[in-house]
C-alpha cells in the first residue's frame, strides 16, 4: 500500500473538500510512491479521508476521490458521465441521438465545448476540449498522463459511435522531469478518420480548429460568452481586437454589424487562420484588417479616437505567485494605453487570465490604469469564463479568468 499520512490537524481541508495536499501538511508516506501513482490519503489516527495522485512538489496529492482510498474499477467513465451530463444541462453538449448543442439561453448552434475542466470537474489535473466528434486532451499532472489510455476507453464509452478521435496534447502541460514519453498522438481514431483539424460552430459561426499546432487544445473555449457581448456591442463601431489569436472575437465584432475590425497578433499563423476564419463566415473583406505584430506597440502607435471598441486580452501575464507583480504592472500599461486611446463614449472589454490575479488584483490594476489617464471611466459588467469552464465550490482557484467591461467618456 502506498500512504500518506498528514500531521495532526492538517485534514480540515479534505474534510472540506478542497482537491489539494500540500507537501507541509504530510507526517509521512508509506511505499514510496513514484510520481503519478494513486496513494491513499489517511489522517494521523490512520482513518483513510481520500485517495488520489502522488506528485513531487509543493501540491504533493491531487484528489480523485474523497472517503476512499482506492479508486473504483468504473472510477473514469462515472466522472466523464457526470461531467458530460452537467454540459448538457448547460445547452452546451447534445442530448442522446442529436448532433450539435445549443449555447445556453442563445438557442444557436454550438458543437465545441469543454468536457472537464480539471478540479471544476473533480479531476484535478485533466483537460478535455471537445470539437464536434474529436475529443483534445491535456494532462497536466503526471497521474493523468499515465491514466490516458484509461481516459480515452472511457470517452468511447460515454460518447459510443458520436466520437471520431481522442487526441493527446499533454507535451507541453505535463511535467516533462516525471520521466513520461511525452510525444502528442492519437489515443483512438475511429477507423477512416484521419483530420488534424476540422471547422466547428459556435453559436452559429465558423471557426477552424487545429489541436495539433495550436495553442492549448486549438481554439478558446472560455471566451464564448465573452465573445457573444462583444457581438451585442459592436453594431456600427470600429473595432480593435488586440491578441486576437484566431479572431474569434473579431468574427462575433463582424457579425454584430462593426463598421471595421482590426485584427493584432504577433502569430503569422495565427493571422492566417483569422483571415481563413473571417471568409469562412462570409464576410466582406474590406471590413476587416489582420496585423502581424506586437499589440503594445501597436496599441502605442494608434491615434486616439481611432477606435470605439477595443478587446484587451493577453496570454497570462503570471504563471506562478513569483511574477504577479510584474504581471500586474503588465496589465497596468495595457490598461492605461487602451483606455486613453479609445474614442470618447468608447468601450474597452479587457481580461486576465492569470490565476494567480484575482479578481480583486485585476480591477485595481485597471482602476490604476484609468486613473492615470484621468478620463472617466465605468464599469458596464464584470466578466467571468462560461458554464463548461466549471469552479468547483471547494476550490475556489479554479476560477482564473476574470474581465471588466468599461465605458470610457
Amino acid at each position: 500500500m502506498k500512504n500518506v499520512i498528514l500531521k495532526k490537524g492538517r485534514e480540515e481541508s479534505l474534510l472540506r473538500f478542497h482537491p489539494w495536499v500540500f507537501s507541509g501538511a504530510i507526517a509521512q508516506v508509506q511505499g514510496s510512491p513514484e510520481e503519478g501513482d494513486v496513494v491513499s490519503v489517511c489522517a494521523c489516527d490512520g482513518s483513510v479521508l481520500a485517495c488520489g495522485h502522488w506528485q513531487i512538489g509543493s501540491i504533493a496529492v491531487r484528489i480523485l476521490d474523497f472517503g476512499t482510498g482506492v479508486l473504483r474499477p468504473d472510477f473514469w467513465e462515472t466522472k466523464l458521465s457526470e461531467a458530460l451530463e452537467i454540459r448538457k444541462a448547460a445547452g452546451l453538449a447534445p442530448e442522446d441521438g442529436e448532433k450539435g448543442g445549443e449555447g445556453p439561453c442563445t438557442g444557436k448552434a454550438t458543437d465545441c465545448y469543454r468536457l472537464v475542466h480539471g478540479e471544476g470537474d473533480n479531476l484535478p489535473g485533466l483537460i478535455v476540449d471537445c470539437y464536434g466528434g474529436v475529443c483534445v486532451m491535456q494532462a497536466h499532472s503526471a497521474g493523468m498522463f499515465r491514466a490516458r489510455k484509461q481516459i480515452a476507453q472511457a470517452l468511447r464509452k460515454i460518447y459510443g459511435d458520436g466520437l471520431e478521435a481522442v487526441y493527446d496534447k499533454s507535451s507541453g502541460t505535463a511535467p516533462f522531469k516525471a520521466g513520461l514519453d511525452l510525444v502528442d498522438g492519437y489515443l483512438y481514431r475511429k477507423e477512416g478518420y484521419s483530420d488534424d483539424s476540422r471547422t466547428v460552430t459556435e453559436n452559429d459561426h465558423k471557426f477552424i480548429v487545429d489541436w495539433t499546432s495550436g495553442q492549448k487544445t486549438g481554439f478558446f473555449l472560455d471566451q464564448r460568452e465573452n465573445r457573444a457581448l462583444v457581438e451585442r456591442y459592436s453594431k456600427g463601431r470600429r473595432v480593435l481586437n488586440l491578441f486576437c489569436y484566431t479572431g474569434g472575437f473579431s468574427v462575433y465584432a463582424l457579425a454584430g454589424g462593426a463598421l471595421s475590425v482590426v485584427s493584432v497578433d504577433s502569430s503569422r499563423k495565427a493571422m492566417d487562420l483569422v483571415e481563413k476564419n473571417v471568409a469562412l463566415n462570409g464576410f466582406d473583406a474590406s471590413r476587416h484588417e489582420g496585423l502581424c505584430c506586437d499589440a503594445l506597440d501597436y496599441l502605442k502607435s494608434v491615434p486616439e479616437g481611432e477606435f470605439d471598441l477595443m478587446v484587451v486580452d493577453p496570454p497570462a501575464f503570471a504563471k506562478h505567485r513569483g511574477a504577479l507583480k510584474n504581471a500586474l504592472r503588465a496589465y497596468q500599461r495595457l490598461n492605461a494605453a487602451a483606455i486613453s486611446k479609445v474614442a470618447p463614449g468608447g468601450l474597452v472589454f479587457t481580461f486576465s487570465c492569470s490565476q494567480v490575479v484575482d479578481k480583486e488584483m485585476f480591477a485595481l490594476a485597471v482602476f490604476s490604469a484609468a486613473a492615470q489617464t484621468g478620463r472617466s471611466v465605468r464599469i458596464l459588467d464584470r466578466l467571468n469564463q462560461p458554464a463548461d469552464h466549471s469552479v468547483n465550490i471547494y476550490h475556489p482557484e479554479g476560477e482564473y479568468l476574470k474581465g471588466l467591461l468599461l465605458y470610457v467618456e
